[in-house]
């Protein structure tokens, strides 16, 4: 069981009310979902992988709050939400909604970047269900 995803139109009318708001020139967002294609497909060209049909997600608050701390610290970078889903998840499910925001195009995307990344990398859980054959 997933957990209700978030609305982006909420987050960006909160993250204009933020006291940072007026240095704020661009906010960028991300929402990762649950896809069909396995990771070893998309990412090693695996040809013999079977579909996926869902995922067990988990993360690590603790290991999320130090990523977004850390993107706070980047130059130019004044918002970060993150949200995370957590069970078993079906193709198509929400993971991950982000929201960042900052000074300067270049600084937004690399900030994205580095919070998707680290996340991805060092907070989270992923197990791929598989289509039985």
């Amino acid at each position: 069981m997933s957990k209700p995803s978030p609305s982006m139109d909420a987050w960006l009318q909160e993250a204009k009310q933020h006291p940072d708001a007026a240095k704020v020139g661009m906010y960028l967002t991300h929402n990762g979902v649950v896809r069909q294609t396995a990771k070893a497909k998309v990412r090693h060209d695996a040809a013999d992988t079977k579909a996926v049909i869902g995922m067990q997600f988990s993360y690590d608050a603790q290991k999320v709050d130090a990523v977004i701390a850390d993107t706070y610290a980047m130059e130019g970078i004044y918002y970060v939400k993150v949200w995370l889903n957590e069970g078993t998840l079906n193709v198509g499910d929400d993971l991950m909604y982000v929201l960042i925001g900052g000074d300067i195009r270049p600084r937004v995307v690399d900030a994205l970047q580095y919070l998707v990344g680290r996340v991805k990398n060092e907070c989270v859980q992923e197990v791929e269900l598989y289509q039985e054959v």
